[in-house]
Order: structure tokens, then C-alpha cells, then sequence
């Protein structure tokens, strides 16, 4: 177990370490950040300003080591247009995230599991039809044409909700709604499947031969094993959530970390989006290795000494 353990580990290290490498050159490669950074109406005398205040004069080895040291600490320097430390605007803007984030992924999971278990139960009924459907339309329909709509019937026309801030508890049910429909998709898809494909097993049918009750055959067996590529799912989805809101927040105003990255991105605030690019990073790493750990807790067929 401290083999797997540990092997999982260092590959997130390593992969986080190549992430804080790539933000670093990518950057560079959008052009000469300290003319992105300035004004159209900038003269040659204040992008050399700029370049000399942020540092983009000295050599990129030299560049590249204080942004890797300061990546390590935490420390990605002050945001350009809010003038405060990048770091500290990204945890403020946090909460805001997850908040969305959890609210997607129980609304995905609570309406998804029950529905894709029916479905496989019951293959070629209405609930498998209706399960079929709106796994289809989760996966394809783009999330911000889905909440444009919601805006239009649920907020302009009927009032039910707000449509945007963060203020009273119903403000969070259209961007909650909306980004969890695409995890909802796949998660009537996948326990789908496996119902139908667990159901057929010979341990099924043996436990049917001794007489024992539906319920309890679903809930010890059918259940139990359709939990298990459930449980890699929800990992993968939550770090998608945090860091693929950026439309929603955007539409529905939502003071989290998608909508500062497009704010920072339109402004040229290079360290803020250094922030949020690498501290969404560390969540989606953290999480995979959290699920890698899950999975290998739930299914005992998984071997720790590889």
C-alpha cells in the first residue's frame, strides 16, 4: 500500500512540476508579455517601463528560475490590475468555486445515479428512454447555450431565480444546474452501462437462484460494483468543475475563480492568470491522486506492489 502510495505521489509531483513549466512558457509565447500587458496606446518608453518592472528584461533562465522558486512558495507577485497579491485574490475567490462546484456535482450525482440505475434496470422502458436522453443532451449541448436559456425562462420570464450574483440560496440553483448538467451526462451513462453489464454476471444470476430479494441483490452487488468506476468519475469531474466554469460564472456573474481568469485574461494580468492556471493545477492533481487512492481502497483487485 505505501508503494502505491507513494508511486502516486511522485507522478502528481511531477506532473504539477511540468505544469508550472508550461504556464511559464506559454505565457511567453502568447508574445512579449510586457506589450500585452500595456495599452494600445502605450509608447515604446512605457513598455520598457513595464518590462523593467516586472522583470521581463533580465535574461529568461533567470526569469524562469524566480518564477519557479516563487511557483513553489506560493508566490506569483502582484496582480497588475487589482494591484494585491495573486495568490491571495485566488484563495478569496475560492469558496465561490467550490460552492458552485459541489452543488453541480450533488446535483449530477442525486438526479444521475438513481436514473442510470433505473435505466439499466429496466433497458427499453420510459425511465431507460428518459435516462438515454438526458445523458445524450449533457454531453452535448454546451453548457452556456443551457444556461442562456434558464435565464430566459427561469429568471426573465417566470422570476423564479436570480440571474446572476451570489446572494440569497436560489441564486446558486441556474449555475448549479447548468454546470452540472455535462457531469450528469456521463454519470447517467456510466451507471447505465454498468447495470446492464453487471446484471448479466454469474454472481447475479447465483444470488437470483438462491432467493434472494431484489433490493437486496442491487444494493449488496449491482450497487456496490457500479460505485466503482463511480467513484474515478467524480474525482475527474470536480477538478473539471472548478476549473471549466469560466463561462458560467461569467454568465450568471458568479464571484469565483472562472470568472476572474476571463476578467485577468481580458485585462493582460499575466500573474493573475499564472495564479489561477497553477493553483487550479494543484486542486485537479490533488484530486486525481485522492480518487487513485479511493479506487484502490474500494476495489481490492487493484495490486499496491505495481
Amino acid at each position: 500500500m505505501q508503494r502505491y502510495l507513494l508511486s502516486r505521489a511522485v507522478q502528481s509531483v511531477l506532473l504539477l512540476l511540468g505544469v508550472i513549466v508550461l504556464v511559464f512558457f506559454l505565457v511567453r509565447l502568447t508574445g512579449d508579455p510586457a506589450r500585452l500587458m500595456a495599452p494600445r496606446e502605450a509608447s515604446a518608453e512605457d513598455i520598457a517601463e513595464i518590462r523593467a518592472l516586472m522583470g521581463f528584461d533580465r535574461p529568461l533562465p533567470v526569469q524562469f528560475a524566480d518564477f519557479f522558486t516563487g511557483a513553489i512558495r506560493g508566490d506569483f507577485g502582484n496582480s497588475v490590475h487589482y494591484r494585491a497579491p495573486a495568490m491571495g485574490m485566488v484563495i478569496d475567490r475560492l469558496p465561490a468555486t467550490v460552492e458552485l462546484a459541489l452543488t453541480a456535482l450533488l446535483f449530477a450525482v442525486v438526479v444521475g445515479v438513481p436514473l442510470g440505475v433505473v435505466g439499466g434496470s429496466n433497458p427499453g422502458s420510459v425511465w431507460d428512454s428518459i435516462a438515454r436522453g438526458l445523458g445524450l443532451i449533457g454531453q452535448t449541448v454546451p453548457n452556456f447555450w443551457i444556461a442562456m436559456i434558464f435565464i430566459l425562462v427561469f429568471s426573465v420570464n417566470l422570476g423564479w431565480f436570480p440571474s446572476f450574483g451570489r446572494g440569497h440560496w436560489n441564486s446558486i440553483v441556474l449555475p448549479a444546474v447548468s454546470l452540472g448538467l455535462f457531469p450528469l451526462g456521463q454519470i447517467v451513462r456510466l451507471m447505465r452501462s454498468a447495470v446492464l453489464e453487471i446484471r448479466g454476471e454469474d454472481y447475479i444470476r447465483t444470488a437470483y437462484s438462491k432467493g434472494i430479494s431484489d433490493r437486496r441483490i442491487y444494493v449488496a452487488h449491482v450497487f456496490r460494483n457500479a460505485a466503482i468506476p463511480l467513484v474515478s468519475m467524480l474525482g475527474v469531474q470536480f477538478g473539471y468543475l472548478l476549473g471549466g466554469s469560466i463561462y458560467i460564472e461569467t454568465i450568471f456573474s458568479w464571484p469565483g475563480l472562472g470568472r476572474m481568469i476571463a476578467e485577468s485574461v481580458a485585462a493582460r494580468d499575466f500573474p493573475l492568470v499564472q495564479a489561477v492556471a497553477v493553483f487550479t493545477s494543484l486542486v485537479v492533481v490533488a484530486m486525481n491522486l485522492l480518487t487513485d487512492v479511493a479506487y484502490a481502497l474500494i476495489d481490492p483487485r487493484i495490486r499496491y506492489d505495481k
